[in-house]
Parts: structure tokens; sequence; C-alpha cells
């Protein structure tokens, strides 16, 4: 496998098993189809589809990556930090994982009530029909149930009008921190990621400290290229990954074919000069 920047690598995606509308095994193979080399199913604080995926990966001939993507509350904000080529049987990322899920029923069923009031009923319900693991219901579930009973006409207006900071639905969460994201991925063997930077509502001082504090805890790669970020965002965090020695990363962040802008296998290759994320990780590519 050719490991330098115009590898089709997609790093970032999500299964039933956290918020994505498809199985493992069609991601796979729509992966495959889009002419995906490097694949790794980044479900959120969630593992459960990895022994899935990564045979799905074998049977289409593609090299496989385990991943997960663990929400984090920085400046108080939510930021995601994927994991990449760790060992899904480690014992301290499994339980922390766990105990970052822990937080999300509860939530869920605050969300609910705060619908309620808005004349919105069942709200929990309807979301948990979208959901394939309970224990992940989140503001995507609810999105696509509001949608299903036309309250909104697409997930977009959803989040716009009732799941943001300040609307009815919506309810704060405090995740893991920073230090324990970075520090259960690395001592599982992984390779901790920033995923999609320009997506944070961050001041330059509050990102450039979210950068520094993520290096000092052992991070190693922020996301580059990746479905959310524009052509200069994309050269913005290429300087940003130089400048703070950090590899890069390349991930669709695809969902769903309903809902997601940027298919897997079509995003723009690395820019050059930086060194990949998969050159980190090549004894850990399955």
């Amino acid at each position: 496998m050719n490991a330098h920047n115009i590898l089709n690598a997609d790093l970032h995606c999500h299964s039933v098993v956290s918020d994505g509308t498809l199985t493992p095994e069609a991601l796979a193979e729509r992966a495959s189809r889009g002419g995906v080399e490097l694949w790794a199913l980044t479900d959120h604080d969630e593992i459960g589809g990895q022994k899935r995926a990564a045979a799905a990966a074998s049977s289409q001939g593609m090299g496989y990556l385990t991943g997960t993507e663990i929400s984090v509350t920085f400046a108080g904000e939510t930021v995601h930090i994927v994991g990449l080529g760790f060992d899904p049987d480690n014992e301290s990322l499994r339980l922390g994982l766990q105990a970052t899920r822990g937080g999300r029923s509860q939530r869920a069923q605050e969300m609910a009530d705060g619908l309620a009031k808005v004349g919105i009923s069942g709200a929990y319900e309807g979301a948990l029909k979208f959901v394939g693991n309970p224990d992940l219901v989140s503001r995507t579930h609810f999105a696509r149930f509001l949608v299903e009973v036309g309250v909104c006409k697409d997930t977009n207006e959803v989040f716009r009008k009732y799941l943001t900071e300040g609307k009815p639905g919506f309810v704060p969460h405090r995740w893991a921190t920073l230090k324990n994201a970075v520090g259960w991925i690395t001592e599982a063997g992984g390779v901790a990621v920033i995923a999609h930077p320009a997506r944070y509502k961050f001041t330059p001082n509050e990102e450039y400290a979210l950068f520094t504090e993520f290096k000092l805890h052992g991070g190693r790669a922020v996301e580059v290229v990746t479905g959310s970020h524009s052509a200069q965002e994309a050269l913005k965090y290429a300087d940003m990954a130089k400048e703070f020695s950090l590899a890069a990363s390349r991930g669709s962040d695809f969902h769903s074919p309903d809902e997601s802008h940027t298919d897997l296998g079509t995003l723009p290759y690395l820019p050059g000069g930086l060194i990949p994320v998969w050159e980190l990780l090549q004894e850990r590519i399955q």
C-alpha cells in the first residue's frame, strides 16, 4: 500500500452503531465502490462495530484501521477527538467510552422534555426508532424524528430551530476531558486526531489553546481534509499541522446517503508537505 499523500483514505464515518444510517458492512461496500483504499469506522464514543467493520473491509480488499470519535468538552464547546489504530480490547479505552456514553440517555430524556414544552410530544420514543444502539441516542436521532413527523423539512432546519444553544430541545452535556480522551486512545496504542477543527466556534486564542493542550497530552494528528472543510480551511489546517508538528488525517464524516454532502471516497487528497496519519500507523493497518 502506497503510504503517501495521494492515498484514498477515509478515516472518519459513522454506522448504525452510533448515529449513521448504514451498517458497517454497507459502509464498507460503499467505501470500496468509491475507491477507498484505507478505511476506518469511527462511531461516536463506541467501538461495538469494529470487528464487523474490519471483516467487511477485508472482504472488500481495503486496508482497515480501528476507529472511534470521542466527545470532549473544551472551553465550553463540544470538540470531537478521533482515535485511530488502537487495540479495541484495551480496558481503559473501553471503560472510558462506556462512561462517556452513560450520560446520553439522561440528556435525551431532558431534550424530549424541552421539546414537549413547545408542543412536540413523543420525541424520546420517536428518536429511539432511529437508534441502532439505545445507549447512543443523540441530537441526530431527534432531528430525524422531527423530519419524519413533518415538524421540519430537513435535519439542518431541526438543528437550527430546536437543537442548538438557546433552543427548546438543547441540553448541554459534560463530556470527557481532552486529557482523558487523548490518554485512552494513546494507552490503547492508537493515534489521537482533532476532528474537523473548522467546525468549532473558537476564537484564535482558544483554538491555539486547543492545539497546544492536545499536543501536550500526546495528541499526534489533525483532520485537514474532511467533509465540512472548504479548500481554504484545508490549507489553513495544513499550516497548523506543520506549526504544531502534527500528522494530517482525511475523512468524509459520512453519516447517511440522504444527509451527508460528502460521500465516502470523494474527498480531495491531502495537500503536499504533510505527514499522513497512516504513516504513523503502518503496523496497525489490518
